[in-house]
């Protein structure tokens, strides 16, 4: 029997009492028609009762539509959504399991919530074909793929209620899958962290966005999660105590000013406190932000009035002070934070907003009540800065040609700290962090992102790949003709770090003259193969450009040349081919002998099986996968997992056939064993050379085992010979690009046949 939720009102014999659920939910939002919206919650009883399979519902998760359906419009209600909003998600399971007919739904209810419902099981084929390891979607074919993502966007855009009813359904899946087995708990989250958490953190509902990566967070990495957890348990008293003595400071302080407010204890979420000690590389203990306080006052005057009283009672950490009323961040949210030495010396994290702020942070766009063909004043304009963002993100793709990841978009873009960048005329362009001068030139105009030639920060001339940061004023310098360098794609270079400047890359070069592409790309993948020493007589490069899609090499060299394909996916496939052939001077792509696969937990072989036992893996012939590669497994019948390449043919025709024999496989992390190598660089002669080439090898932490160097004083030039140690081409290949971008290099390649 299917239990009821605690908060659901029930009768005598455990069914929903509608009529107190519906008071409950007319607590938090205003039901202007109680008796359709009881209706509607019969009709999805009714619907479930007459359907109910307890095998089938919610597949195992714990639930069925019904109570997935009331749970959902409670959701919608704290976000103070509308009685038609709340109607639609009470039905969408129903209709989403095909217990119920939309044509049904727009016979009682009306075109608005069936159209609403509509919209949102468009947006659920965002999720249905989910790859495990990445989050990618693996939809069959590249148009298919494209038009799904637009169905999507387009469904939000047209209205913002049905991206929230997904979100809220999405809550509920992620609360009730900890019941399921390990693989749907990691297909739940997988979808959830990669694109719904980012979606609730882009429309700005913080308590939301915080539940979803808290929870899709104990799924992905439960030892993580459980360590994390333990810790706040185990200091959970004493940093209790220190709370209620700084609120209580606080308060009494803003009392003697006559200043009205509301102090409470802040709570730091498990997933914050992981990607902080992450991203800084500190212990838990170095987290000082655990303990926070958030003050609410009546008005911005008063924020600021606050503010001078924290930093008269503790003295404030330098640095650490950010005034988002003042510069909002993207998503629309405003609050003035600092950092103090607070009680015993400790360090404390205070938030001071005004109540309207603090709903925009935990509601976002539904604080407004805003929605397409309604005008309600001053809210419409954080509405409408949220559907253009959307908008923007339509057109990258349609840019793109293809679809990129979602989630990806949505998190580089959105969830990293912003830089704010001055224009020479003194107008503010906000950007994500790390972004360059051509991110820059990108972001004001596509045009002067294409002429870009150079970049003047703070007036000076400065290099295209330098990372901007706040406060710079930036002045893009153009040519009479767009000549946008094929450089700018390659990512060791890191002149490009935006989705959206890419994107205008890319494209431009897609529009060139194939023959011209054709032409550059060759000469590209020549130029690498010659400096990295590989024979080109030993690669069957129509071999290699199937390998990676492409039926013909001039298709494969044209991609290259537009920016379609990596470097070092044609490098994979050459190197694939090389095989034990060059096992003395060629450096491998840790090729592991097939019939000696085996998972990582049971000899450390490099591939992890997730949900899986210590099975005999071994990698398939059809397709032949190399690490780098995006795979997935097949349990076989007394020849353990099968690795597949995702695209391989046959791996399709076994997801159609048995898909519940396909199992999600990864590559696994291990120590990479090393090889030497022997380095050619030439280069004009200057004070100080030896020294930038010895700090490159440093960052790249590359060991150099022997050096030699040679001057030629008639020509001012030398020549430097290092064996130096790396476990892989593409490290190799990244190598040699950073040297290349030292002051005064002419030329750098592997030398096979060194006599130094």
């Amino acid at each position: 029997m299917v239990k009821v939720r605690d908060d659901h009102p029930v009768h005598e014999d455990g069914t929903v009492d509608i009529t107190l659920w519906i008071s409950m939910i007319e607590e938090k939002v205003t039901i202007d028609d109680p008796d359709k919206l009881y209706r509607a919650c019969e009709l999805a009883r009714d619907v479930y009762a007459a359907t109910a399979n307890i095998e089938d519902d919610w597949k195992g998760y714990g639930s069925g539509c019904f109570l997935i359906g009331l749970e959902m419009a409670q959701i919608l209600s704290e976000l103070q959504q509308d009685q038609d909003t709340i109607i639609a998600a009470v039905l969408y399971r129903c209709v989403r399991e095909n217990k119920l007919q939309l044509s049904q739904v727009k016979k009682q209810f009306g075109a608005k919530i069936s159209d609403c419902i509509d919209g949102v099981q468009q947006m659920a084929a965002i999720g249905s074909r989910i790859n495990p390891r990445t989050g990618d979607s693996v939809l069959g074919s590249e148009s298919t793929q494209v038009d799904t993502v637009r169905k999507m966007l387009v469904a939000m855009i047209d209205d913002v209620r049905v991206a929230l009813i997904k979100i809220a359904e999405r809550t509920c899946a992620i609360r009730s899958v900890k019941n399921a087995d390990r693989m749907k708990r990691y297909l739940v989250a997988r979808e959830v962290f990669d694109i719904y958490a980012p979606l609730a953190h882009r429309l700005g509902i913080g308590h939301i966005k915080w539940e979803l990566e808290d929870l899709s967070f104990r799924y992905l990495k439960p030892n993580d999660y459980k360590t994390i957890a333990n810790m706040l348990d185990g200091k959970r008293l004493e940093r209790q105590d220190f709370i209620d003595t700084a609120v209580k400071t606080v308060y009494q302080k803003l009392l003697e000013q006559d200043i009205v407010s509301d102090v409470k204890g802040r709570a730091k979420h498990i997933y914050s406190i992981w990607r902080k000690m992450q991203r800084k590389n500190i212990e838990f203990s170095q987290v000082y932000d655990m303990r926070a306080v958030r003050v609410l006052v009546p008005n911005i005057r008063d924020c600021y009035a606050a503010l001078g009283l924290v930093h008269g009672i503790w003295r404030n950490i330098p640095h650490e002070f950010d005034d988002y009323i003042a510069s909002p961040k993207p998503n629309g949210y405003r609050s003035l934070h600092t950092a103090v030495f607070g009680p015993e010396g400790k360090i404390l994290e205070i938030q001071i907003r005004t109540p309207e702020m603090h709903e925009e942070a935990e509601l976002g766009v539904c604080a407004h009540h805003v929605y397409k063909g309604t005008d309600t004043g001053a809210g419409s304009d954080s509405y409408e800065e949220k559907i253009t963002w959307l908008r923007q993100v339509l057109e990258w793709h349609e840019d793109l040609g293809a679809a990129e990841d979602l989630g990806e978009i949505l998190r580089s873009d959105v969830v990293q700290d912003r830089l704010y960048l001055f224009t020479p005329d003194g107008h503010v362009i906000d950007m994500q962090n790390g972004a360059t001068a051509i991110d820059f030139a990108y972001r004001v105009h596509t045009e002067i992102g294409h002429r870009c030639c150079g970049a003047k920060v703070n007036g000076r001339i400065v290099p295209l790949n330098k990372p901007l940061v706040t406060g710079d004023q930036v002045e893009i310098l153009t040519g009479s003709e767009q000549r946008p360098r094929r450089d700018w794609l390659n990512v060791n270079l890191g002149y490009v770090t935006t989705s959206k400047a890419r994107a205008k890359v890319a494209h431009w070069f897609k529009l060139q003259d194939k023959d011209k592409n054709i032409t550059a790309g060759r000469n590209i993948i020549e130029r690498e193969f010659t400096r990295l020493a590989i024979n080109a007589n030993d690669i069957d490069l129509k071999t290699a450009a199937k390998q990676i899609n492409y039926h013909q090499v001039d298709d494969m060299y044209a991609a290259m040349g537009a920016g379609d394909v990596r470097l070092s996916q044609i490098l994979n496939a050459a190197q694939s081919q090389l095989g034990e052939k060059e096992a003395e001077d060629q450096l491998p792509l840790a090729l592991i002998d097939g019939s000696k696969f085996q998972d990582k937990s049971a000899d450390n072989s490099g591939i992890s099986i997730l949900g899986v036992g210590n099975l005999l893996t071994n990698i398939a012939a059809c397709c032949q996968p190399v690490p780098g590669d995006l795979i997935s497994g097949y349990i076989t019948q007394g020849r353990g997992v099968s690795i597949h390449r995702d695209d391989c043919s046959n791996l399709s025709a076994l997801r159609t056939s048995d898909a519940v024999r396909v199992v999600p496989v990864e590559w696994g992390e291990k120590d990479e064993r090393t090889f030497p190598v022997d380095v050619a660089i030439l280069a004009y002669d200057r004070s100080g050379l030896l020294r930038d080439l010895m700090n490159v090898f440093a960052n790249e932490h590359c060991n150099v085992i022997a050096a030699n160097t040679k001057t030629d004083r008639q020509n001012s030039t030398a020549e430097f010979f290092f064996t130096i140690e790396v476990s892989r081409l593409e490290s190799l290949g990244r190598l040699m690009d950073k040297i290349n971008q030292v002051p005064n290099i002419i030329n750098v390649q592997r030398n096979r046949n060194s006599n130094n």
